[in-house]
């Protein structure tokens, strides 16, 4: 069964949806407020709060920084690339970056791909959880986030992987 919870954050509020299957959730994505592409909660969806309490839970020592890795039931629902993909940004260490281009290399991806590992890293349905924020441009620049570059460098300063800067 399809469910769903709201969850305020430090970004906002968030759209968590799961498979619940004899007790046991399966979390299938995380949105952000103004998301583009961000799932919308369909009828037969039902809010349950309690479904995702432990999640819930986790998404709060994370933004108090108690936690610096989820290790959740995730739905793997895409391409074999786009797993790939998404299974390498898993592996990216909290308060670290990567780029495109390291990303690509670390997963055999030609040059020539490298447009189709951006796709992937951009369609990734499972924000914060599944760190896509952490892959940068080569020049360290703040290439696109699903949730917002802003969001993207407030969840960087968060980790310690980029320093505020004074204004």
């Amino acid at each position: 069964m399809t469910v769903y919870t709201v969850h305020d954050s430090p970004l906002g509020e968030l759209l968590l949806t799961g498979e619940e299957s004899a007790g046991v959730l399966t979390l299938t994505s995380l949105s952000l407020p103004g998301q583009p592409n961000a799932p919308a909660v369909g009828p037969g969806v039902r809010r349950d709060d309690g479904a995702f309490a432990e999640v819930t839970r986790r998404l709060d020592a994370y933004f108090a920084g108690r936690l610096t890795r989820f290790e959740l039931p995730l739905a793997a629902s895409g391409t074999e690339f786009r797993r790939r993909v998404w299974q390498a940004l898993d592996e990216i260490p909290y308060g670290t970056t990567t780029t495109y281009g390291a990303l690509a290399e670390r997963l055999g991806v030609p040059r020539a791909e490298i447009r189709a590992l951006g796709a992937a890293v951009g369609a990734n349905p499972l924000l914060l959880v599944r760190p896509c924020h952490r892959v940068i441009g080569a020049d360290g620049s703040m290439r696109g986030y699903a949730g917002g570059v802003e969001r993207k460098v407030r969840l960087l300063m968060h980790e310690g992987a980029l320093q505020p800067t004074l204004v």
